[in-house]
């Protein structure tokens, strides 16, 4: 086994010759590259055979196990070894026959069915707002943030990605706007107080739906916007803007076009929709490991199927944007507050899911900047209308800015 990770370190030596990393095994041999002293530096120490057989035979998914459990650790960097790892592969070393059957039958018994959706909601988003309050801003919003400048707080960057959405979309007063899967509700609260809307959104988490409801009461709101706990399968009405924020990686491969005609059905003939999603260039293998511990039932599109799926249910396409960067820095940002309250997170939990939440916080944001992930906003309407503005400038325009 340990012969195995010499060759993938050097692999990774080969693709980063720049790179200063080390494996530290069990028995006090190491191999290692670069200057270990400079910033930036990483040291995988791995503490047993077991955490080495662990990420030979079952790639990522046996990394990310081995270090939950204390097999293995690091030193250093943690996203700077996801880096190492995305480029030479090391994140898709192939799974174990035995493994492979177990994620296919997972992804089975886990498919986003309107029954099964809240149980694989209920796995994420159902921990306490206690604990998505140590890492998440003063709005509560779980969700890619807008930063105009680097200096920008993680609270600024989330009310200018409402507004940058309700600039795209030319939220009027007095429209009917639906946020499918709402979360905390940020989105309705911007659009009712900042736009003079009537907002209302969904969800299937119990908390954020008694959360917004609170919320509502607590901004006097009552007559501006509602909440409801329903699937986004059973939501009727017609609506003059629909948005889906953070949502839609939720659905699942196969209920794609599902979620497009209820959207047409939702929306007013040359009405405008956004899709604001994590999504793909081209396809690639899934990740395991975030599936069977972070996001059951998930799944992540391609632009070329979501943009696929928008014309087929008899939308235009107006704009896409890749907001990558700024996905990145939101999970920065997150993954510094975490640590800076993982006591009461362990606390609260234990020390394995200490390690797993971490895990899953750095490796998105690796993900982001040197892998395959995407946040894709894209602007669409129900038919064409020819009376929408032709450029951008209203989008960028910094009038107006004194709302956010």
């Amino acid at each position: 086994m340990k012969g195995a990770l010499k060759k993938i370190a050097v692999m990774m030596h080969q693709a980063q010759p720049e790179a200063n990393f080390a494996f530290e095994f069990w028995d006090g041999d190491r191999v290692g590259y670069g200057d270990l002293s400079r910033p930036g530096a990483v040291t995988l120490r791995l503490k047993s055979p077991r955490s080495a057989k662990q990420i030979i035979v079952n790639g990522f998914l046996g990394f990310g196990e081995a270090y939950m459990a204390g097999d293995l650790d690091l030193d250093g960097d943690f996203q700077e070894l996801m880096r190492l790892g995305i480029c030479t592969g090391f994140d898709q070393l192939p799974l174990s026959p035995w493994q492979k059957l177990l994620f296919w039958v997972q992804r089975l018994t886990a498919r986003s069915t309107t029954n099964r959706a809240c149980q694989n909601i209920a796995h994420h988003y159902e921990r306490g707002d206690d604990f998505y309050s140590l890492y998440l801003d003063p709005t509560m919003t779980y969700s890619c943030a807008y930063f105009r400048s680097p200096g920008d707080s993680l609270e600024q960057a989330q009310r200018q990605k409402y507004e940058h959405i309700a600039r795209k979309l030319l939220l009027k007063a007095g429209e009917r706007l639906l946020d499918i899967g709402c979360g905390w509700g940020g989105m309705l609260i911007h659009a009712a107080r900042c736009h003079g809307v009537n907002a209302l959104g969904n969800t299937i988490s119990r908390s954020q739906y008694e959360y917004v409801r609170q919320k509502i009461t607590e901004l006097n709101l009552e007559n501006k916007m509602g909440v409801i706990l329903e699937d986004y399968r059973s939501l009727t009405g017609k609506f003059d803007k629909v948005v889906s924020i953070g949502m839609f990686e939720h659905v699942g491969k196969e209920f794609i076009p599902v979620f497009m005609r209820k959207v047409n059905q939702l929306l007013s003939k040359g009405g405008l929709g956004l899709l604001h999603t994590i999504a793909k260039d081209a396809p690639s293998a899934s990740d395991p490991w975030t599936w069977k511990y972070i996001f059951p039932g998930g799944y992540v599109p391609t632009l070329d199927e979501i943009v696929r799926e928008l014309g087929r249910a008899g939308f235009t396409i107006l704009d896409i944007e890749n907001l990558r960067q700024h996905y990145a820095r939101t999970l920065d940002l997150w993954a510094e507050n975490y640590e800076h309250n993982v006591e009461q997170v362990r606390r609260m939990y234990d020390d394995a899911f200490v390690r797993m939440w971490r895990l899953y916080l750095h490796c998105a944001s690796a993900e982001f900047k040197y892998g395959d992930l995407r946040l894709y906003q894209v602007l669409f309407s129900k038919g064409l209308n020819n009376d929408l503005v032709m450029t951008r400038d209203h989008v960028y325009a910094r009038e107006g800015s004194n709302d956010l």
